[in-house]
């Protein structure tokens, strides 16, 4: 088999230690973690990861069957790229008065997408969203032009052919409802319950 990318998603519950669990798993077996991401999910009280490597198949199955086995994991996919709707956010910082003065670098701004999020007199921001290559070639581009700073965001992606875990989880909840909550009858009567 051969290595390839793919993106893995996460959901777990939200609970302290979980990125360092998760990533850990990954190290145990050498895996290198391309890109990662963690935002809330459509599910309250639900987090999503998305996690990219570079590996092969059967290694990103075994993978994932792992992960699930953590407590706090809920469920774990994995997808090849033509799988996914992805993208990634740049931020750019170049001097002002190349972006005023030079009129390539307005045309390529333009061509990408980016947009001013910043001007001040000394630097301008722009921020573009777009697939790793693209992002690549304009901050490549934009050396040219005495790029100040530059920072990529991790993946973001959305799975073709998912109708979202949060139907999954209602689905589940309405086969298998949770047990009713029944209170402690002595819970308030501690003190006299209690005594020595």
């Amino acid at each position: 088999m051969e290595k390839q990318e793919y993106t893995i998603t996460l959901y777990t519950e939200n609970s302290i230690g979980m990125i360092g669990r998760i990533s850990t798993i990954f190290s145990r077996r050498k895996i290198n973690i391309e890109s990662l991401n963690t935002s809330p999910s459509e599910a309250e009280g639900i987090h999503r990861f998305t996690i990219v490597i570079h590996e092969t198949e059967d290694v990103v199955r075994k993978l994932c069957r792992q992960i699930e086995k953590q407590v706090e994991v809920l469920k774990a996919y994995y997808n090849t790229n033509d799988e996914v709707i992805w993208q990634e956010q740049a931020l750019y910082k170049v001097p002002t008065e190349i972006v005023t003065q030079k009129a390539p670098v307005e045309r390529l701004l333009r061509q990408y997408g980016a947009s001013a999020v910043v001007i001040r007199n000394d630097y301008t921001v722009f921020e573009t969203a777009g697939h790793r290559e693209e992002i690549d070639a304009l901050t490549e581009a934009l050396a040219e032009y005495n790029l100040i700073e530059f920072v990529r965001s991790a993946r973001i992606a959305i799975i073709k052919d998912s109708e979202g875990f949060h139907k999954k989880l209602k689905e589940f909840e309405e086969a298998e409802p949770a047990a009713e909550v029944v209170e402690n009858r002595y819970l308030d009567k501690q003190d006299k319950v209690f005594t020595m």
